[in-house]
């Protein structure tokens, strides 16, 4: 009997469309003869559907019309399964509740990738691929996931963090501030987005009100820190868990400006005329032009960055080079990675539909081992409890 995957993707965030691309990429690559997969399209307003039309990626060009192709579902956990139910299905409907063994979350962003998805998994104690709640929600913070990395040793650089509203209300001080302790030129990002949405590079103080400004509109705290000028990007995957991790190859993607942007990443092939595919539309070279020491230390670094985090399943971690220095320091990490790093694992050894069947053996070992963990006691304290009669609490006794 084939396991059934459930796929979730899309959700309310910026990296909405970047999601589909990765999830459609992910389900013609899972083994059919192990899993049956059913897609599950969450809308940017939240809804959830399924549907075959939901398996090619051209569908997608016409929202509204493949909606009207794909039936709305919903989630629930009776008698020890989860079950897929559909809407409005009617007393006569042909449409049957479908049983999901685990849940493979392809989603990137805000609203997702951060733990939310993560807790209603939990929350329906539905086996799912991937970092849990905590390691997801330190990996979606920058600011958050440079702090746990400082306690643990690993290099990262430093920054200064504010809020939208102190901002507003203390510009000239913040900005005097940024520009004494940081200095020029910097970077300035929300805290809890990828794909470079909402980044900018600063090189005169009359720029820093307009990145701030922009940042801010993505999200309620921005970070700022110093721009390393003489830089290389390098980038390198992690697979596995707390008791076991291995690292891919590295690579070293090619910018067109002096940050890699969204267009960089997911726009570069469609801009001449291809179709986007992803993190793999991006130009690149693998494995990276390192020696042997370099990569080594990359790629040690990235497992211990894996392990800080508490992450699982596969992870891309982003490192910064100071050509000047030679130092190495950890830039971000994305707990569910554009195209799931297919292309690093892929250049590595390992072909993508091995990757996916490592993903989901993962799953089902954290949660057998969940399954040993102690989460009631047997006690009765409600038998006990009494208001006096009251209709509130106030003056209760235990």
């Amino acid at each position: 009997m084939k396991t059934n995957v459930a796929v979730f993707y899309g959700c309310r965030s910026v990296e909405h469309e970047v999601s589909i691309i990765s999830a459609v990429q992910a389900m013609h690559s899972i083994d059919r003869e192990k899993y049956d997969v059913t897609p599950v399209y969450v809308t940017k307003s939240g809804e959830m559907y399924t549907g075959e039309k939901l398996f090619t990626i051209e569908e997608y060009r016409n929202l509204p019309e493949l909606l009207k192709s794909c039936k709305k579902v919903n989630f629930a956990r009776e008698n020890g399964k989860v079950l897929m139910k559909y809407e409005n299905s009617g007393l006569f409907s042909k449409q049957k509740t479908v049983a999901i063994d685990v849940a493979f979350p392809v989603v990137h962003g805000t609203n997702c990738e951060d733990g939310t998805i993560q807790g209603f998994f939990e929350f329906l104690d539905l086996p799912y691929v991937g970092c849990d709640i905590i390691s997801s929600a330190v990996g979606m913070d920058k600011a958050v996931f440079k702090d746990v990395l400082k306690n643990a040793g690993l290099p990262v650089l430093d920054c200064l963090c504010y809020r939208a509203r102190e901002y507003m209300t203390d510009k000239e001080n913040i900005t005097n501030s940024i520009l004494n302790k940081i200095g020029l030129p910097l970077i300035v990002k929300p805290v809890n987005l990828g794909s470079s949405v909402g980044i900018s590079k600063v090189n005169t103080e009359a720029e820093l009100d307009e990145a701030l400004t922009l940042a801010f509109s993505f999200a309620d705290k921005v970070l700022v820190e110093h721009a390393v000028t003489a830089i290389r990007e390098i980038n390198c995957s992690v697979l596995g868990d707390a008791d076991n991790c291995e690292a891919s190859v590295c690579e070293e993607p090619f910018m067109n400006d002096e940050i890699l942007s969204y267009e960089d990443k997911y726009m570069g092939n469609s801009k001449n005329g291809g179709q986007s595919k992803g993190m793999a539309s991006l130009g690149r070279k693998i494995p990276a032009e390192l020696n042997e020491d370099k990569s080594n230390e990359i790629r040690t670094l990235a497992c211990n960055i894996f392990k800080a985090i508490g992450a699982n399943g596969v992870v891309r971690i982003d490192f910064i080079i100071d050509t000047d220095t030679d130092t190495v320091y950890a830039n971000e990490i994305n707990t569910i990675p554009g195209s799931l790093a297919f292309y690093l694992w892929d250049a590595t050894g390992v072909p993508y539909k091995e990757l996916i069947n490592r993903l989901i053996d993962l799953a089902f070992k954290r949660q057998r081992n969940r399954d040993n963990l102690t989460y009631t006691i047997d006690t009765n304290i409600l038998s006990g409890v009494s208001f006096g009669g009251a209709k509130g609490a106030k003056g209760s006794k235990i």
